[in-house]
């Protein structure tokens, strides 16, 4: 091999790798300090595009969840309404029934009916009671509550709370609260009336406690369904800190080697200076 001195291609060749190690060295330290293996988009172009699809796609699948959660809470708070206003017609259908006792003087009627139309008014506030300032219970024609449970917004599974008309006279409560009735003695008022309001109420809730089952199965499906695509999004973005910690010795060594070779190679020209003296 020739011996010169303006060329030192050992030298070129030791500065090369160790230039190349570390750059790696410095990958493997980015990747575990920061948790990712994709530190930058140069890394993986293609598996950070999908990556970023697949976490956006899980926080709406979170977000989702918890707009279920709060119209399970809806639902929940209409339900509440409900029973309190079972409870109440249970009341009148007692007073209807005690109302009716032939050995009662007008005083005992007129303090059963006193009763009566508290309960009357009573029934009418339960009516327009609201859940953080929506209604619980709509008019008639009304469309009612649609919840989106998916994590792409789909219409086709979105899950609709049926309008409940509460103060409705024929499916509701509102044949018991007319201003007709002012007694339990008028003639409008009648037990069958009474009993065919809390059958609707029970039908209500009945329906009530349908939707919120649903809702409960949807939310848990969307808690899944975020699961694996955090895992997903994970096996793509995460850094295997047992490989990678590998790689970071393996670099570290090639460094620390190159290191030394390149100034070998530096003094390897001082040879020529030996065959000048």
């Amino acid at each position: 091999m020739s011996v010169v001195i303006n060329t030192n291609y050992s030298a070129t060749v030791a500065s090369n790798n160790l230039a190349m190690s570390n750059q790696n060295l410095q990958k493997s330290l980015n990747r575990l300090s920061s948790g990712s293996k994709i530190v930058s988009p140069a890394d993986d172009a293609g598996g950070l595009a999908v990556s970023m699809k697949l976490s956006a796609a899980a926080k709406r699948s979170g977000a989702a969840a918890i707009n279920i959660g709060n119209s399970a809470s809806y639902l929940q708070t209409q339900d509440g309404v409900l029973k309190v206003t079972g409870k109440v017609l249970e009341r009148m259908s007692e007073l209807k029934t005690l109302y009716n006792d032939p050995t009662k003087n007008s005083t005992d009627l007129s303090n059963y009916d006193s009763e009566f139309t508290s309960l009357q008014a009573q029934l009418t506030s339960l009516v327009a009671e609201k859940f953080n300032g929506v209604t619980l219970f709509g008019s008639t024609g009304s469309a009612g509550l649609t919840v989106s449970v998916t994590e792409d917004g789909s219409t086709t599974s979105a899950v609709t709370l049926a309008n409940r008309d509460l103060s409705s006279t024929a499916t509701g409560i509102g044949a018991l609260t007319v201003s007709s009735i002012t007694s339990l003695g008028s003639s409008g008022l009648t037990l069958t009336a009474i009993t065919s309001a809390i059958q609707n109420v029970a039908t209500f809730r009945a329906q009530n406690g349908a939707e919120q089952s649903r809702l409960s199965f949807a939310a848990e499906l969307l808690t899944v369904n975020k699961a694996n695509l955090e895992a997903a999004n994970s096996r793509i973005i995460d850094v295997d800190v047992a490989s990678e910690s590998t790689q970071l010795a393996r670099w570290n060594t090639l460094v620390q080697a190159g290191t030394a070779m390149l100034s070998q190679a530096n003094q390897s020209a001082q040879t020529a200076l030996r065959l000048l003296q």
